[in-house]
């Protein structure tokens, strides 16, 4: 079984894909935290995130995993676990602009492809349904409104001690939406098949039941 979800920054993909994956037993793939870790060793090394041919070179010389563990997902990067660097407010930024490079997405969409080939499988991001996995069994799209995700993003910071602006939030949201949907190699955008779900004012059990009710349809 192969399940894609799709959705812009915030709308609740991760945690939906993990809360599926442990109902059905099966794996999760944190797509969103392996570009994570490629933006994260970029930033460490002062590599600009639209500098392609540097991109190019580091990515030739980079090793990502991702693992399931007890605690949920583990990502390593070059052998070091960066499970909690990549959740940093800056790096969601260099990964989403570090995504839109060409020689990036070859690279993760390969990565990804073979990953889930190995194993029945709920990988979540923003082109799973439409470029990395266009036969899965189930496809759907999670939104919100841009208010909605930039009061949970703020409310997930505070949580981890973290200062932050809601108001600067919600930009940040709003500039990364444009980004994705207008990237030239593959941008955000709802496959045809695709069952969207709205969750502004949905809770988590909420969305959670209503996929497992179109999975459990067959």
């Amino acid at each position: 079984m192969k399940i894609a979800i799709d959705g812009p920054s915030g709308a609740g993909k991760s945690t939906l894909a993990k809360i599926l994956a442990s109902e059905l037993g099966i794996t999760y793939l944190d797509t969103g935290a392996m570009y994570r870790a490629l933006g994260l060793k970029a930033y460490r090394l002062g590599i600009a995130a639209n500098d392609e041919p540097k991109v190019k070179e580091l990515i030739g010389n980079t090793v990502i995993d991702v693992l399931a563990s007890e605690g949920g997902t583990q990502v390593f990067l070059d052998g070091e676990d960066v499970s909690t660097q990549i959740r940093e407010h800056h790096i969601s930024k260099m990964a989403s602009d570090i995504s839109a490079l060409h020689c990036v997405r070859i690279f993760m969409v390969d990565l990804q492809r073979k990953i889930a080939s190995l194993r029945p499988s709920v990988l979540d991001g923003r082109d799973i349904g439409t470029v990395v996995l266009p036969n899965a069994d189930y496809k759907f799209y999670l939104t919100a409104s841009v208010e909605e995700r930039a009061h949970r993003r703020y409310l997930e910071l505070l949580a981890r001690g973290e200062k932050c602006d809601e108001a600067q939030i919600r930009e940040d949201i709003a500039k990364r939406d444009y980004n994705d949907m207008n990237r030239q190699h593959s941008p955000l955008k709802k496959a045809d098949d695709a069952i969207e779900i709205d969750s502004t004012s949905l809770s988590v059990d909420e969305v959670k039941q209503k996929m497992l009710g179109f999975i459990r349809k067959g």
